[in-house]
């Protein structure tokens, strides 16, 4: 198993909104997160040392994608921020990534869009930094299970 690394900064925005959007259910020990555009749906499992997901950021790009982080704000393993999911909730964030082709636009689209709902910039930076300190500490490794026969 590789270690999975810390992901773009946006991902974690990301993920608040999926949770507030309510596209993040558990099912049998996993989790289900739909995308904010279109009808893809991702598989999470977690574990103490190790997480699986079939999103591509994780899958492809090796680093815990947002429907991961979703998962662990669900489980109580990274800080949730109810009000920022809110105010972002109904970003579609396949399409925005897709126009803007800059993560670091895209953060300040939906900083510009926080703002509005009266959550300033610090704050959306301190709880994006919050989150990305328990994934460094917490070194998730990346269990691939799709070939896997055997629970999890």
């Amino acid at each position: 198993m590789i270690y999975l690394s810390i992901p773009p900064r946006i991902k974690v925005l990301e993920a608040v909104s999926a949770i507030a959007h309510a596209r993040v259910k558990r099912t049998n020990g996993a989790f289900k997160v739909r995308a904010s555009v279109g009808n893809r749906e991702y598989t999470v499992i977690l574990n103490d040392t190790w997480a699986y997901s079939d999103d591509n950021g994780t899958l492809h790009r090796g680093y815990v994608g947002y429907p991961i982080i979703a998962a662990m704000i669900m489980e109580g393993t990274v800080p949730s921020f109810p009000e920022l999911g809110e105010a972002l909730k109904d970003i579609r964030w396949a399409e925005l990534n897709a126009r803007m082709a800059s993560y670091k636009k895209v953060e300040s689209y939906a900083k510009k869009v926080a703002r509005k709902a009266g959550i300033g910039d610090e704050i959306v930076d301190k709880y994006i930094l919050d989150v990305i300190a328990v994934l460094k500490v917490k070194k998730l490794k990346f269990k691939d299970i799709r070939q896997s026969t055997l629970n999890p």
